[in-house]
C-alpha cells in the first residue's frame, strides 16, 4: 500500500478512481501498483488528458500537432505533405509555421480562426497560391518573416501587406507579378528586405526607394530578372549609397544610353555590391542593333561612344554655404570623422567658426572661402564595416549672381535694344523740316546738272516746290557770312562777295526722303 493511502473499507470495495489517479501523480508506483491502477475504469483516459494539458502549458504537446505535421516545441512543420488546405487547429503558441511545398492555391482571411500572436515566421513558398486576401494577415500582426516565393501570384492589390507593420523580410521572387499597386506596401515602416526578382515587372517602382516615408528602413530591393527597360536615372543618382548598395537591377532588358553607363560606372567606382557582384549580368540592348552589350562598354566607338566617366567635384562660389555629405554605404554608421585639405580633423579638434559637423554626419562650411578648396575625407565607422570617402571641392574666386539679377540684366538689355531701334526709326523717317514752303506759283522747269545735287543724296533733287526755300537759305547764308561769331559784321566782307561765295558753295537740300536728311538739318557748306 502506498504511503498516505486510505485503507480499504470493511466491505472490501476498491478506492475511487479519482483517488487512485491523484496518488499516481504524486508518487511513482511500482510495477504491481501500475497494474492495479489499470484496472480502475476510465483512470487511464483521464490521466493522459491531464498529462497533455500539463505539457501544453510547458511549451507544446504532440497531441496538439496537426495530422501529418512534425512539431518541435513552438515550431510546426507541415512541408511536403500535399496539403490542399491549411490546418485549422493550429496551436496558439506557434512561432514558426512551415507550409511550403504543398498544393495551397488560396490564402483566405479565415485561414487561421485564432489569433497567432507568437507567430513571427510564415513559409508559404513552392505552392500554387494565386489569391491572397487583403485581410489574410489580420491574425498574425507580429509577423517578421514572410516567404511567398515560387507561387502563381500575378498582382499585388492595394494595401495587401499594410497589416504587417512589423514585417522585416518579404520574399516574392519567382512569381508572375506584372502589376503592383502603389499602396501595396504602405504602413510597412520596418521592412528591410524586399525580393521581387524573376517576375514580369516592367515599371521600376521608384516610390519604394524615393519616398523615405513609405519604406524608411529598406536596405535591399531585388528587381533583377524582370521586364524593366527604362530606369529613372536622375532619381537613382540622388539615392543614398547604402540604398544603392542593395539595389539589384541586373538581368533586365534595359535600353542602352549614356545616362545608364554613367550611373552604373559610378556605382562600380564606389564598389557597390549590387554592381560589383553582378557586373557580367548588367547588359543592355542597343537602339539600332538587335544585340545586348555590357553597360560598361558603352563608351567604346562600337556602341554609343559615350564620354569617359569622371567623378564630379562639388563646385561652390565665394561666400556660399556648402554642405558636404558623407554618402557612405555603411548603413547606420555611428561615427563620422572629417579631415579637411589642411589636415584638420572634425569634430575631434576645436570647433571652427566656419566649419561644423551636422547631426547626420555632413560637413557644413559657412561661408566658403578660396582656401577651403581641396579634397575632404570622411571616415565612416560601424560595428561591421568601415569606409573612407573622398570628396573634391572647387571654390570659384567670385560670387554667383542670383537668378533675379540675371533676369534684370537680360530684361534691361532687351529693353535698351528695342528703344534704340525705335529712336533710329524715328530719326530716319520723322525728322522735321525747318522750311515749310507752299508752292502756289507754277515753278519754272529747271534743267540742272547733277553736280548741284547733294553729294550724300542717292537721287538728285528736282522738286520745284523748294525753289523759294533756296532763296531764303541763300539770304541766311549771306547774312551769316557777313557776321562774326558775336553777331557783328566782318569788316573785310561785302554783300556781293558773300553772295558769290554762298552761290558757289551752296548745294541743294536733298529730298526729305533722302538718306542725307538724317545727318543734318542745315545745308552743307564747302
Amino acid at each position: 500500500m502506498l504511503p498516505g493511502r486510505a485503507a480499504p473499507s470493511a466491505a472490501g470495495a476498491a478506492d475511487p478512481p479519482s483517488l487512485s489517479v491523484t496518488m499516481w501523480l504524486w508518487h511513482v508506483p511500482a510495477p504491481r501498483q501500475r497494474l492495479e491502477l489499470s484496472c480502475c475504469g476510465g483512470a487511464w483516459f483521464l490521466l493522459l488528458l491531464l498529462l497533455g494539458c500539463g505539457l501544453a502549458r510547458g511549451g507544446g504537446s504532440v497531441l496538439n500537432c496537426p495530422p501529418k505535421c512534425v512539431c518541435a516545441s513552438n515550431i510546426i512543420s507541415c512541408s511536403k505533405i500535399a496539403l490542399g488546405a491549411i490546418p485549422t487547429k493550429l496551436p496558439r503558441f506557434t512561432a514558426i509555421l512551415d507550409l511550403s511545398h504543398n498544393n495551397l492555391t488560396r490564402l483566405r482571411a479565415d485561414w487561421t480562426p485564432v489569433r497567432l500572436a507568437h507567430l513571427h515566421s510564415l513559409l508559404l513558398n513552392h505552392n500554387a497560391l494565386g489569391f491572397i486576401s487583403t485581410e489574410a494577415f489580420y491574425h498574425v500582426p507580429h509577423l517578421k518573416y514572410l516567404d511567398l516565393s515560387s507561387n502563381s501570384i500575378k498582382a499585388l492589390e492595394e494595401y495587401l501587406f499594410s497589416q504587417l507593420q512589423e514585417l522585416e523580410v518579404l520574399l516574392l521572387y519567382n512569381n508572375q507579378i506584372a502589376q503592383m499597386d502603389r499602396s501595396a506596401f504602405d504602413d510597412m515602416a520596418r521592412l528591410q528586405k524586399l525580393y521581387l526578382s524573376q517576375n514580369l515587372i516592367s515599371r521600376f517602382p521608384v516610390e519604394l526607394v524615393k519616398d523615405k516615408a513609405k519604406l524608411p528602413e529598406l536596405a535591399l530591393l531585388d528587381l533583377s530578372s524582370n521586364k524593366i527597360k527604362g530606369l529613372p536615372v536622375a532619381a537613382l543618382k540622388g539615392l543614398p549609397a547604402w540604398i544603392k548598395n542593395g539595389l539589384y537591377l541586373h538581368s533586365n532588358p534595359l535600353s542602352c544610353d549614356c545616362g545608364l553607363y554613367e550611373l552604373f560606372t559610378h556605382w562600380h567606382r564606389r564598389q557597390l555590391s549590387s554592381v560589383v557582384d553582378f557586373r557580367e549580368e548588367l547588359l543592355c540592348s542597343l537602339p539600332q542593333a538587335k544585340r545586348s552589350v555590357s553597360v560598361f562598354t558603352l563608351n567604346s566607338q562600337d556602341s554609343l561612344n559615350c564620354s569617359e566617366f569622371k567623378e564630379h567635384m562639388l563646385e561652390a562660389y565665394l561666400g556660399d554655404t556648402v554642405t558636404i555629405n558623407c554618402d557612405t554605404k555603411v548603413r547606420g554608421a555611428t561615427t563620422r570623422e572629417w579631415v579637411t585639405p589642411n589636415n584638420k580633423r572634425f569634430p575631434e579638434e576645436a570647433s571652427n567658426s566656419t566649419v561644423t559637423v551636422l547631426g547626420n554626419g555632413s560637413l557644413q562650411i559657412r561661408p566658403v572661402r578660396v582656401e577651403d578648396m581641396g579634397t575632404y575625407a570622411c571616415y565612416a565607422v560601424s560595428q561591421a564595416f568601415n569606409e573612407t570617402l573622398y570628396v573634391d571641392v572647387m571654390v570659384h574666386n567670385f560670387t554667383q549672381h542670383g537668378p533675379h539679377d540675371t533676369l534684370n540684366t537680360a530684361y534691361t538689355t532687351l529693353v535698351g535694344c528695342i528703344l534704340s531701334v525705335i529712336l533710329v526709326l524715328i530719326y530716319l523717317y520723322l525728322t522735321p523740316c525747318r522750311c515749310w514752303c507752299r508752292g502756289n506759283e507754277k515753278p519754272a522747269i529747271q534743267q540742272e546738272d547733277s553736280i548741284n545735287s547733294s553729294m550724300l543724296s542717292t537721287t538728285p533733287n528736282h522738286d520745284p516746290e523748294l525753289a523759294s526755300c533756296k532763296e531764303s537759305l541763300t539770304r541766311h547764308v549771306v547774312s551769316s557770312a557777313m557776321q562774326g561769331q558775336n553777331g557783328k559784321v566782318k569788316p573785310n566782307s561785302s554783300p556781293e562777295r558773300s553772295a558769290r561765295r554762298a552761290q558757289k558753295g551752296h548745294r541743294k537740300m536733298s529730298d526729305p526722303d533722302s538718306v542725307s536728311s538724317v545727318f543734318s538739318d542745315t545745308p552743307i557748306v564747302v
